[in-house]
């Protein structure tokens, strides 16, 4: 399993194995396959005896995505203000405890932040904002925004605004649905969600780039193309299925740069090379039930990257279903099920401090079938 490094800017997974039979990201290039370069990278933010929260940077733009509002305190000012969407699993407090935190940070900001949960959320959302008094934020020059929404297990839900110059009160309430599990999507990413039983309602996540687009930087130079701030345009026109006569403003190479125009599909077929994308699941709090198995099974399938809460060592199964979260043992099967190339184990009881690598053992031989 994976070695860790604990730091201020949270719990970085170290050269992680990948489980054999199970291959990366490739793309194809001139008959032979390359690793492409992740654009997720994610790490969970505190060690995995403390609050859950897991944090995916983005490469090449600052932003970032959070799963669960644990204790933010390792999280830098300048990582957490790149957060763009936060996906809440449920409200028990060390799954939730940092939102006052990150609220106190984007207060005074304008920031348009937006939070998914389980049901009753937005209602919750709202009343720890009524907690404080906001009578000075009229005078504020910027209108920090949340904008709310809270998922059902049948696939319908509703959203909502709290604008920080209207004293967070909850405006713009509608209704909304979302078919396939798919609570967020833009033209290059998706988040699904899958509700588990926790004795209440828990939400599991997955994030998934919809296709990677690799540009190969020596077959821009054959074509007498340079690097610069035209390639996003071209990716996203390729994620956006445009077809090959769509004009692309490219910058030459050379001493002279200038301008030209070149057909979308010329550029495609020389330079780029398109893969699968990545996909990150993230499975906390909930009971080891034939229902909770199947659900986490079918939205971690084939992920590159499974985040599961190990909470207790399997010889504690009787526990761990009263508690009704999974052990080692378990999330390592459904882990093998889903045919993951990775998992990173967390929230362990604190009833194992010490034992840490039995927590990982267990899950590692169950996820390998040892």
């Amino acid at each position: 399993m994976a070695n860790y490094r604990y730091s201020t800017i949270g719990v970085q997974p170290l050269p992680v194995q990948r489980r054999r039979g199970v291959p990366a990201r490739f793309a194809v290039y001139e008959g032979r396959e390359v690793p492409v370069t992740p654009i997720f990278h994610p790490f969970l933010i505190n060690p995995p005896f403390e609050d859950p929260g897991l944090f995916v940077d983005f490469l090449f733009s600052r932003r970032a995505i959070l799963f669960d509002l644990g204790r933010l305190e390792r999280l830098p000012a300048r990582k957490l203000l790149r957060i763009s969407h936060v996906f809440v699993s449920h409200t028990h407090i060390d799954h939730f405890i940092g939102f006052d935190h990150l609220v106190r940070l984007c207060l005074g900001r304008d920031i348009r932040l937006h939070l998914y949960g389980p049901p009753g959320f937005a209602s919750q959302v709202g009343h720890r904002l009524a907690a404080y008094t906001w009578n000075l934020v009229s005078s504020y020059g910027t209108d920090f925004t949340l904008v709310v929404t809270e998922i059902a297990s049948d696939g319908s839900g509703c959203t909502c605004e709290y604008h920080c110059l209207r004293r967070f009160q909850p405006e713009g309430i509608e209704d909304c649905r979302f078919d396939d599990g798919v609570v967020h999507s833009e033209e290059n990413l998706l988040v699904r969600a899958a509700p588990l039983d926790h004795q209440i309602t828990s939400l599991a996540y997955c994030l998934e780039e919809k296709r990677h687009v690799n540009i190969m930087k020596n077959r821009l130079e054959a074509l007498g193309l340079a690097v610069g701030p035209w390639l996003k345009e071209l990716k996203s026109a390729i994620q956006r299925g445009e077809p090959d006569e769509t004009p692309i403003a490219a910058l030459t190479a050379g001493g002279q740069e200038r301008v030209t125009v070149i057909p979308l599909g010329e550029v495609r077929e020389q330079a780029v090379r398109v893969a699968a994308g990545q996909k990150i699941c993230y499975v906390t709090d909930a009971g080891f039930t034939p229902d909770n198995a199947a659900r986490i099974v079918a939205l971690a399938r084939g992920a590159d990257y499974l985040f599961i809460e190990t909470p207790f060592l399997h010889r504690d199964v009787v526990r761990a279903a009263e508690r009704h979260h999974l052990t080692a043992r378990q999330a390592g099967e459904l882990g093998r099920a889903a045919g993951v190339a990775r998992m990173i184990p967390f929230h362990f009881s604190p009833r194992y401090m010490g034992q840490e690598h039995e927590l990982r053992q267990e899950l590692e031989q169950a996820w390998l079938g040892r």
